[in-house]
């Protein structure tokens, strides 16, 4: 391999890296800054007394020039993403086919679910942020708030990797797999401001501060949705001898009353159910990029 063009140092490999990945998705370029600095990182630890510039001509051979891993990752990450990714329904022409087809797609049940659990994970986000801020805030007069602001912005870091590997599993949106990294060439004071300036680690606390409100409208819009469409669904069942189920409508008892218009109730009803089907399915996708650009650091601004 030729050296002649291979960067002198860490951060030098790192910049070329993140250039040769332009265009690539932003969570994957995340991803593999923070795997080659750690390889780097590691390499030039178990390797005293040599500079960064002659380590990376050491690895280069098998490691890879900062292209050659780029290339890499790309095509690694095709592999995985198709290796990952659900199985597709069969494409339907028909309206009604694209309509109940939704009940086949396994991002529905995941986003469904992700919106039962958002409001959960939005309270303990928002308490999270709200709890830290203040008592670390309020603790920064007495010097001893600053250590715990910067363990809080840490903390805070950890929980956008957690949601958004559950924002990649569910929603299906491509989220980074490794932290941002920690660009170890600088000092800890210049890192630490480096995480101060970094508008990610704002946005990222907005993100939790939105979860609450977000999680309890999801909360709320899939449960009133079922809790309407799943009764009406099973209305015929009130025609069984023995079962005693009310259905009141307009001030009609419906099975004792208008006993004709249960099927198509339940018809409404199976209406109801796959339309809240795909607005679940919708809300997923739309969250997805608000995690997206919320979460994930432009490798733009990299």
């Amino acid at each position: 391999m030729n050296t002649q063009g291979l960067p002198q140092s860490i951060p030098e490999y790192l910049e070329q890296l993140r250039r040769a990945l332009a265009g690539a998705d932003p969570a994957l370029v995340q991803d593999a800054l923070y795997d080659a600095e750690e390889y780097l990182r590691s390499e030039l630890a178990e390797q005293p007394g040599r500079s960064e510039a002659e380590v990376i001509a050491a690895v280069a051979s098998s490691y890879g020039a900062p292209d050659e891993v780029a290339e890499i990752y790309r095509d690694t990450e095709v592999k995985v993403q198709t290796a990952l990714r659900p199985p597709v329904p069969a494409p339907r022409s028909s309206l009604a086919g694209r309509f109940f087809g939704v009940a086949a797609d396994p991002r529905t049940w995941s986003a469904l679910f992700y919106m039962l659990l958002s409001l959960a994970t939005g309270i303990f986000y928002f308490l999270w942020v709200v709890l830290g801020l203040s008592i670390s805030g309020g603790l920064v007069i007495v010097l001893v708030g600053i250590p715990l602001l910067i363990l809080f912005l840490g903390s805070v870091r950890v929980l956008s990797l957690v949601e958004g590997r559950l924002v990649e599993v569910m929603l299906g949106e491509r989220m980074p797999r490794r932290p941002l990294y920690a660009a170890r060439g600088r000092s800890w004071t210049q890192r630490i401001a480096d995480m101060f300036t970094d508008a990610r680690t704002w946005s990222t606390l907005l993100y939790m501060l939105l979860m609450l409100p977000l999680g309890i409208v999801y909360f709320t819009v899939v449960v009133s949705l079922l809790s309407v469409a799943l009764p009406l669904v099973a209305a015929p069942l009130a025609l069984l001898p023995g079962l005693n189920l009310n259905l009141w409508i307009s001030g009609i008892d419906v099975p004792r009353q208008a006993p004709f218009l249960l099927p198509l109730l339940s018809g409404v009803g199976v209406l109801l159910l796959f339309a809240t089907l795909h607005l679940c399915r919708g809300i997923g996708r739309v969250h997805g990029a608000i995690a997206k650009q919320l979460l994930v650091k432009s490798a733009q601004f990299a």
